[in-house]
């Protein structure tokens, strides 16, 4: 299999080229992602445990489903795709927006825009992309985060601070 492409882009979040995944990485070339949070109608948010096959946050807690874009797609394009490959969820319509964050290093160097959807599962994951998933009260997700951040992806710790912040921990409409 090939190695992925990704749009690279400037501080505005516009395109100026394309490089290969792994050149894009090393080089903390700025780039796009997806972070999609699923609720479920108790509150409660699905979590995924990334595989030991990722190249980064490897066995890190993180958002319900997360990716890049691919050369060319759109954000929205990417939440749909991301939900579908890694947890099998198949959606009519992008999940609701909530927030952007610009690229840091938090995110590695990725401006990401944050969704949210409701979802009750059962999801499929991918045993590439995900070790095990479970669902979790946002209070004990705030709690574990701020104790115990190394559990989780940097960005992850940064998009829940932020969602905390804004008090956006309560479940969503689909």
């Amino acid at each position: 299999m090939s190695e992925e492409i990704f749009d690279v882009v400037n501080e505005r979040d516009e395109v100026i080229g394309q490089a290969p995944r792994r050149e894009v990485h090393a080089k903390g070339l700025w780039h796009r992602a997806v972070h999609v949070l699923v609720f479920n109608s108790r509150g409660e948010v699905f979590l995924q445990k990334r595989s030991m096959k990722k190249d980064t946050a490897r066995g890190k807690w993180d958002s319900s489903s997360s990716g890049h874009l691919d050369t060319g797609e759109d954000y929205d394009d990417c939440a749909v795709r991301e939900l579908r490959e890694e947890i099998g969820l198949n959606v009519n319509q992008p999940p609701a927006r909530v927030f952007k964050i610009d690229a840091c290093r938090e995110t590695g160097w990725e401006f990401c825009w944050i969704y949210r959807c409701k979802s009750e599962g059962p999801f499929v994951l991918h045993p590439d992309e995900i070790e095990a998933g479970e669902w979790f009260a946002p209070a004990a997700v705030t709690r574990w985060a701020k104790e115990q951040p190394e559990d989780f992806a940097s960005a992850f710790v940064l998009i829940w601070g932020q969602l905390a912040t804004a008090g956006d921990h309560r479940q969503t409409q689909a």
